[in-house]
């Protein structure tokens, strides 16, 4: 057993909860990882060694699943984690503008977080939304159809919203 408890007692009813309804163990994968991430807000290495010793799948397949789905983080990210389009159709229509203003707009590299840890800020392949061009993900909300006046107001609103609550 992993020496210090990690997971916290809602994360580990809901690992248990998963059990019951995945019989076949490898396809729990998933689904364990998004508990991971929706306790720590990233996947946590010793969070998985720990959720993998309860569900008894080895480490290596929630690596390696992490490390192929873009939308699950290895590393902290921002209150608000930015995750620009940098496929074909996005390209084509200016995402990388976007993300040189982006980069402008909240000076942070690429990959990196705001000093007050509310934003950050990665490129990822196709988030499946090629006809609204270019576009962003964040946290869970799309913004699509983007130039420098919705993200300057999309940030804006963010920026409210983290005061206010």
């Amino acid at each position: 057993m992993t020496s210090q408890k990690i997971l916290s007692e809602e994360s580990i009813k809901e690992l248990k909860r998963l059990e019951d309804l995945y019989p076949e163990k490898k396809s729990i994968v998933l689904m364990v990882l998004h508990a991971i991430y929706d306790q720590f807000g990233y996947i946590k290495p010793d969070a998985v060694d720990e959720a993998a010793e309860i569900v008894g799948v080895p480490p290596l397949d929630f690596f390696q699943a992490a490390s192929f789905y873009t939308f699950f983080p290895r590393e902290k990210v921002g209150r608000y984690h930015i995750q620009v389009c940098r496929t074909l159709s996005c390209y084509l229509r200016g995402s990388e503008e976007l993300v040189e203003y982006l980069i402008e707009k909240l000076n942070i590299k690429m990959g990196g977080i705001t000093e007050d840890g509310l934003f950050s800020l990665t490129e990822v392949e196709c988030l499946g939304s090629c006809g609204t061009a270019p576009m962003m993900q964040i946290n869970d909300t799309y913004y699509e159809n983007l130039d420098r006046a919705k993200v300057d107001s999309i940030l804006n609103e963010l920026r409210k919203k983290a005061k206010s609550g």
